[in-house]
């Protein structure tokens, strides 16, 4: 539904009940669409979420259903103090 702004500042309570209905109603200035009034989505549950990011390319669905694979690396034990002391000296130290 498109609507001047003079007819929808005059007539706001129509716009609302056309979005109410489902409809989007385009503001128009001298003929020119400047602003759309849209009600609001509800919130996506987490599934519709993952099902659009699926969708837009960002996720990839799993190959397979169940918990993640534990971790193949193993981590490297290095001779020496803690990360944590150094970074906390090197802090003393300014």
């Amino acid at each position: 539904m498109r609507m001047g702004l003079r007819e929808a500042n005059h007539q706001f309570s129509k716009a609302i009940k056309a979005v109410k209905a489902g409809k989007e109603v385009v503001l128009t200035e001298r003929g020119k669409p400047i602003a759309v009034i849209k009600s609001l989505e509800a919130k996506e549950d987490q599934e519709a979420i993952i099902r659009r990011l699926e969708a837009e390319g960002i996720l990839r669905p799993a190959l397979k259903r169940g918990p993640m694979p534990a971790p193949t690396w193993k981590p490297v034990r290095i001779k020496g103090k803690p990360l944590s002391q150094t970074i906390s000296e090197e802090r003393d130290e300014r």
